[in-house]
């Protein structure tokens, strides 16, 4: 069992631990989401992808009330661990859908406000700088992704604009040396976006907006005095 900001994360089908990088962005991630609860814009429809524990969409769920929540992972372990930790946390089943799924494969025509994605991304090439103690204790499939890492990220990012409404945005986390490639395929998209840094000054995630001539989802992010803005 572990703490993920103030939610409790069970590890008992032995799926990919959270890392503390991870922890960091999805709480700055819903400090910017929860200024949304200000603007009026209804129930926000929104997707955690590669779920493993499902951390972040618990996490998201628990500090954001108006949210709905899908989970896809492509592994039925993962799938198990998702619903002993929605459980765990008290989350509303009317609140939550989930999915056992290649990427959005089960998701068909399924539109999202917000995407949260944190893919596997180690790169076979680099192997060796691997904790061995992460090796043996983490699934090869929950960190792996090809020679360069970017299987997954690549196959997310030629998918993800299907599924997110005009205006829509997706947070990615990723390896820092990915950056560049990373970079040119959000350009290439059409997509606005922010490399942004973990607390340890490295380029570790992103926010990405679908282009569009209207913002159909009523996104503001103006502050608002009578609006906490922080997880609890």
């Amino acid at each position: 069992m572990i703490k993920f900001l103030n939610c409790q994360i069970n590890l008992s089908k032995k799926v990919f631990e959270p890392e503390i990088e991870t922890e960091f962005w999805v709480g700055k991630a819903i400090k910017d989401v929860r200024m949304l609860e200000c603007s009026n814009v209804g129930m926000l429809k929104m997707l955690d992808i590669f779920a493993g524990t499902g951390c972040i969409g618990i996490a998201v769920l628990k500090n954001i009330k108006k949210t709905q929540v899908d989970f896809t992972d492509i592994s039925k372990k993962a799938i198990s661990q998702i619903k002993i930790n929605l459980r765990l946390n008290r989350i509303p089943k009317s609140r939550y859908k989930i999915y056992c799924s290649n990427l959005f494969e089960k998701l068909k025509s399924r539109r999202y406000d917000i995407i949260f994605a944190n893919p596997p991304y180690v790169a076979f090439d680099r192997i060796r700088e691997v904790q061995k103690e992460v090796l043996e204790k983490e699934p090869s499939q929950a960190l792996f992704a090809g020679r360069d890492g970017m299987y997954w990220i690549e196959k997310f990012l030629k998918e993800i604009k299907t599924h997110l409404k005009k205006g829509g945005i997706f947070y990615l986390e990723f390896d820092p040396l990915q950056k560049k490639k990373i970079k040119e395929m959000l350009k290439r998209g059409g997509f606005k976006f922010s490399f942004r840094k973990d607390q340890f000054k490295k380029f570790r995630w992103l926010k990405a907006i679908k282009p569009s001539k209207t913002t159909s989802t009523g996104f503001s992010f103006r502050k608002s005095n009578s609006c906490e803005a922080s997880p609890k």
